[in-house]
């Protein structure tokens, strides 16, 4: 049951912010608009995948929050090459020491 959960929650985050960097490439980088269609079928996953554990809704999003922005990091780090600085390991942004 933990193994399914763990899975879960990262499988959610995966589909969270790789369609999200999809829909970012289409609108923001010009790819084409496939990258925006793929995007956004794939947050449409995200939007199935948290339905799948077995605890209540606010448990299940309380507990991806932190999942969520670990994986967050770490895509940053090995899909955008932005290897993470002391205030991403902190949390806090660095600009104008906020």
């Amino acid at each position: 049951m933990i193994a399914k959960s763990l899975f879960l929650f990262a499988a959610a985050g995966l589909c969270e912010i790789g369609g999200g960097y999809l829909v970012w490439l289409w609108l923001r980088e010009g790819r084409n608009s496939l990258y925006g269609l793929a995007g956004a079928l794939i947050l449409i996953l995200y939007g199935v995948v948290p339905t799948l554990q077995p605890s209540n809704f606010g448990r299940v999003y309380a507990a991806y929050g932190g999942v969520f922005v670990v994986l967050s990091i770490v895509w940053g780090w090995k899909v955008d090459h932005i290897a993470p600085d002391r205030f991403d390991i902190i949390g806090r942004n660095g600009v104008n020491g906020i």
